[in-house]
Formats: C-alpha cells, sequence, structure tokens
C-alpha cells in the first residue's frame, strides 16, 4: 500500500492508510498504547488497542521516542470532546492494525521537545541534525522556503530575470576580509569568494537584461555575531533607467505582502516611514532606528541621505555603502569640479542611498549606482586608489562601462537577516540549517579542517607555522 502523508490523513476517514515517520510521544497505559507519529507534514494521534494482534501490540510497547516506524491503520473521526481544532489532524486519529520498526533510535544527546534556548549552542549545532527537529527551528527552515518562493515569484511576474553569478570570482576591496581560493592551474594566483554580486549585477545592466535578481550565495571573513555568518545568502536586486522612488515601490509593497501573505503579521505604519540619515541619528542615536510601539508588530523605515564618505579610524576616508554609490546631483556637480580633493567637503557630500529597517535591524541596502567611468575612477582614487591599483582591481569594469551603460540601481537584502526579523528570532544561526557558530566551525562536519601534504603540494602553498 502506497504512504499517505499525515496531512492527508483527514481525507481517508473509514479507510486503511500506511503512514511513516518518527514517534513524537509514546504512551503506554496498560493493555493500550497511544502515541503522536511526526512525519514533514504534520503529526497524528495512533491508538493500539487490546484486542490488536499480540505480537503487534509487543512491538507497539517497545518503542520509544524518535523511533521510525510505519503503521498500517484505519482513519477514525474522534469524539467530539477529544477534537483538537489547533490540529490539521485534530478531528480524526488512526486504529492501528499493524506496524514494523524501521530504525531505532539511541537517548538523544539534547532533548528537542522545548524551545532549545536553555541548551549550549556548542551543543545545538553539534547535533544540528537532530536540532532541526525541534518544532521551532524546523518551522523556521519551512518559513524561509515559503518567503524564497514569494519573492521568487513577486519578482518573476514583473519581468525580472533570475540569474546566477559566478562563486569563484576576484579578490576586490568590498569592506570584508574575502575567503580566498588557491588556483591549481595557475599556482600563487587566487579566486576569491563574492563578497556580492555587485560588480556582475552591474555588468548585467550594462548587457541590457534591465531587471536582474537572485538569491545569491555571499562569504564575508568577519567577526561573528548574532546577526553575521560567514556563508549567507543575499536577495539581489538591480534594474536599469530608475531612481530611488522606482526601488522604494518595487520593494514595499514586497514586504507589505510578505509579512501579511507569508508571515501573517501586520506592520505598524503604512507607507513605510521615511528617516534621513541625520534625522535618524540626531533623534535615535543609531542608523537602525527601532519604530516599534508592541512587541509583536513589524516596524519598518526607509534610512534615506546617507554621506557618501566616512572617516576611518585609520584617518583616511571610505566610502558609507561602496565605491560605486552615485552622488546626490548637486553634490555630483561639485565633485567633477574638484581639482583636488577637500576633505571637510567630502565629508558633507550625500549619496543615493537607503536602507530598510525592520525592528531595528537593517535587512536591506542599496543605492543608485555611478555609471560614469570618470566619476567612479575619481571615487576609487578619493579612497586611497592609485591609478594603477583602480585598473588592476577594477579595470574590467571600467572598460564595460564604455560600451553603453544605462543608469541604474538596486538593493540587496541579508535574506538570513531578513528572516531572522521577520520571526523575532535573537540570532540568525537558527534560521539556517546548518550555520557555523561563533568561532567559524562547522561542528556537524569539523570544518574547517587540515588537509593532505599532497593537496597542498599540488597547489603550490605550504603552510608555516607562527612562532
Amino acid at each position: 500500500m502506497k504512504r499517505t502523508l499525515i496531512k492527508e490523513t483527514p481525507e481517508h476517514i473509514g479507510k486503511e492508510v500506511v503512514v511513516k515517520g518518527w514517534v513524537d510521544k509514546y504512551r503506554s497505559h496498560g493493555k493500550m498504547v497511544f502515541l503522536d507519529l511526526r512525519d514533514v507534514s504534520g503529526i497524528l494521534q495512533v491508538v493500539f488497542l487490546s484486542n490488536l494482534d499480540e505480537k503487534v501490540l509487543n512491538i507497539a510497547k517497545s518503542l520509544a521516542e524518535e523511533y521510525v516506524i510505519e503503521i498500517t491503520g484505519k482513519i477514525n473521526k474522534r469524539p467530539d470532546n477529544n477534537v483538537k481544532e489547533d490540529m490539521v489532524t485534530g478531528t480524526i486519529e488512526m486504529e492501528a492494525l499493524d506496524m514494523n520498526i524501521i530504525s531505532t533510535c539511541k537517548p538523544l544527546p539534547i532533548p528537542i521537545d522545548g524551545d532549545g534556548y536553555d541548551i549550549t549552542e556548542e551543543k545545538r549545532l553539534k547535533y544540528r541534525y537532530l536540532d532541526l527537529r525541534r518544532k521551532r527551528v524546523n518551522n523556521n527552515i519551512k518559513m524561509r522556503q515559503a518567503l524564497s518562493i514569494f519573492i521568487r515569484n513577486y519578482l518573476s511576474e514583473r519581468g525580472f530575470f533570475e540569474i546566477e553569478t559566478p562563486i569563484m570570482t576576484k579578490s576586490t576591496p568590498e569592506g570584508a576580509r574575502d575567503f580566498l581560493v588557491p588556483s591549481r592551474l595557475q599556482k600563487g594566483e587566487f579566486y576569491a569568494l563574492p563578497q556580492s554580486p555587485q560588480q556582475y549585477k552591474q555588468l548585467l545592466m550594462i548587457a541590457g537584461f534591465e531587471k536582474y535578481f537572485q538569491l545569491a550565495r555571499c562569504f564575508r571573513d568577519e567577526d561573528l555575531r548574532s546577526d553575521r555568518l560567514f556563508e549567507l545568502t543575499q536577495m539581489d536586486v538591480e534594474m536599469s533607467f530608475v531612481d530611488q522612488e522606482d526601488i522604494f515601490s518595487l520593494i514595499e509593497p514586497m514586504m507589505i505582502e510578505a509579512a501579511e501573505k507569508v508571515f501573517g503579521k501586520k506592520i505598524k505604519e503604512i507607507p513605510f516611514p521615511r528617516i534621513s540619515y541625520d534625522d535618524a541619528m540626531e533623534k535615535y542615536g543609531t542608523d537602525r532606528p527601532d519604530l516599534r510601539e508592541e512587541g509583536d508588530e513589524l516596524a519598518f523605515c526607509w534610512v534615506i541621505d546617507f554621506p557618501s564618505f566616512e572617516r576611518q579610524q585609520k584617518g583616511n576616508l571610505d566610502a558609507v555603502h561602496h565605491p560605486f554609490t552615485a552622488f546626490q546631483d548637486k553634490d555630483l556637480e561639485e565633485f567633477k569640479k574638484m581639482d583636488k580633493f577637500d576633505e571637510e567637503k567630502l565629508l558633507k557630500m550625500k549619496a543615493k542611498q537607503y536602507d530598510l529597517v525592520l525592528n531595528g535591524i537593517e535587512i536591506m541596502g542599496g543605492s543608485i549606482r555611478t555609471h560614469d567611468r570618470d566619476v567612479l575612477k575619481r571615487t576609487f582614487e578619493v579612497l586611497g586608489h592609485t591609478p594603477e591599483g583602480v585598473e588592476e582591481k577594477f579595470g574590467h569594469l571600467l572598460e564595460a562601462f564604455d560600451y553603453g551603460v544605462p543608469p541604474h540601481g538596486g538593493i540587496a537584502a541579508g535574506f538570513d537577516r531578513m528572516m531572522q526579523a521577520f520571526l523575532g528570532e535573537k540570532n540568525i544561526r537558527d534560521v539556517v540549517a546548518f550555520p557555523t557558530n561563533t568561532a567559524g566551525v562547522a561542528s556537524v562536519m569539523d570544518a574547517p579542517s587540515k588537509v593532505s601534504d599532497e593537496q597542498l603540494k599540488e597547489l603550490g602553498i605550504k603552510v608555516v607555522k607562527e612562532k
């Protein structure tokens, strides 16, 4: 007999079906046994009556939680006083007729019946395949898929092309350290894993696709914390012939619909408030203000009018967003006229940059891009790059700007961080299936790990121990 998913069992009242899954709860009452069976679709109460075949009843009495079993049984209506309205299967139960144990389970190294907040992260991540059985974490991963499907459909229906960009690319300065990949064929040279698809999406605009998106894998070797990962997913969007308002009119309705349809949550204020960077810093002391009045609401806001540059601790200037961000129009004209760079004037210049903040968490950031080769080249020089260095690092992009580049702009969301904000999770690792811990260790696989001397020799690499 073909397997029936638990969520489908209410459609088979009065019929025999086969169900398979894990023993979620187990209760033995004298000659009768009750258990809750769990599969990916839900939970089903199963009853082993005292008049059942003795062999089957004895097998049932030998069960323990998290055993994997197969049960053949009849689906019956529950008595009215035993209906559970909050369950998909709350109106029915299964009367077991036969069963098999598929696999047994040793005592679990961590409990999985609670929310897990009282268990050390180290232990939860070591046994992540068990932690993922936990209802809270399991639901987070399912909600992650629901949001990704919603975003894909939303953007595809509006004429966006989903285009994958390379994982192995060139090392360029983008804020965090790169993860480097040694080349076997070009010894002594390295690929870098992308911190974002920034340059590729701009090249796609030059290629004429006009509307692009992807859920891109990105990698940043930076200090980890409760809202940061080495390996992350980025919802990446870029459009040609747009201004800031076009970006807002795409993203804001998408977030409203996602909140309501995917997460079933209400938003505090629509349209989203717009706050200038200067006002946010003056009023809230942060460019990620939390505008909630109640704990369970979603409070979005746009933060706009960011400075183009900021001074680093070492005294040098850096781009607040990234070097490809366009200046606001009045500042662009002044920037073009500068014979020598006046740092005080540069620090007062504003960018066509915007962030979307949800409950005090920056979930998206974007900008209108510079599409003038000369302005972009001079921006890199402000940041301390020599003309030769600019050519070496970004010559491929500057050359592309010689061949008909449209004005363009976009936005990117840390998909994992966005999930964290929507779900109200304190730790970003609880919305990712197999994250690293705060030390950057993939606990389940015990990575990173040493490799053989033969592998290093093939790559032309020697590991030098610090003295």
